[in-house]
């Protein structure tokens, strides 16, 4: 079977949002030290690199990325290509005729890990409370957010709350054709959390 990797690097100097807190990662140990084991550690935020968001990120009453149920990003998806729109409206989706699909993955820009994009396609309210009536369940992206960089109200992020769709952002989704995919994309069990990375991956769906 082929997989094809979808997840964003985490390097040292990878993009991070503004003001928010970097990936680092280092050897706290070496083979030297030990003298049997090399031992590694990072410090991150985690919103770096492809991540599912907990509904606890965006309210404080909200689910924590441990309390998610651990399938959501588990099952068929399609990917769609919204490149060089500025904002993905109802009627840009509807005729892609996305009846029956409940993971929505948005490729949104090409991306380099190291540089963050500071403009990329937004979703309108309406097209959120349109994927909510087709029975999405999850959306993902590769652009950093499914808001603006400089939103301080975050409307998108609370519309898809309101609908109970799950958010994955920051895949990486360069030269992935638009179609159907088994998806597999399981956040770590951080207690408590507002988000987790994820590492996610696709197989091809020829039926």
């Amino acid at each position: 079977m082929t997989y094809i990797d979808i997840t964003m690097p985490l390097i040292n100097q990878g993009a991070t949002w503004p003001g928010d807190t970097p990936y680092h990662f280092k050897l706290s140990a070496t083979m030297k030290d030990t003298g049997s084991v090399n031992i590694g550690e990072i410090h991150s935020s985690l919103h770096n690199g492809t991540h599912m968001d907990a509904p606890f990120h965006y309210d404080d009453h909200g689910q924590t990325i441990d309390q998610l149920e651990v399938s959501i990003g588990i099952g068929r998806c399609r990917i769609v290509d919204v490149t060089g729109l500025d904002k993905v409206t109802v009627s840009d989706l509807e005729k892609l005729n996305l009846s029956g699909v409940s993971r929505l993955l948005f490729r949104m820009l090409d991306r380099n890990p190291a540089v963050f994009p500071k403009q990329f396609p937004l979703l309108t309210v309406e097209t959120v409370d349109y994927l909510a009536t087709l029975g999405v369940k999850l959306i993902g992206t590769d652009a950093p957010s499914v808001d603006a960089v400089d939103s301080k109200t975050l409307p998108i992020h609370l519309a898809i709350h309101k609908a109970k769709i799950t958010i994955i952002e920051n895949l990486y989704l360069n030269d992935i054709p638009a179609g159907h995919y088994h998806l597999y994309a399981v956040p770590l069990k951080i207690v408590g959390g507002d988000a987790s990375p994820i590492r996610a991956l696709l197989t091809p769906i020829t039926d």
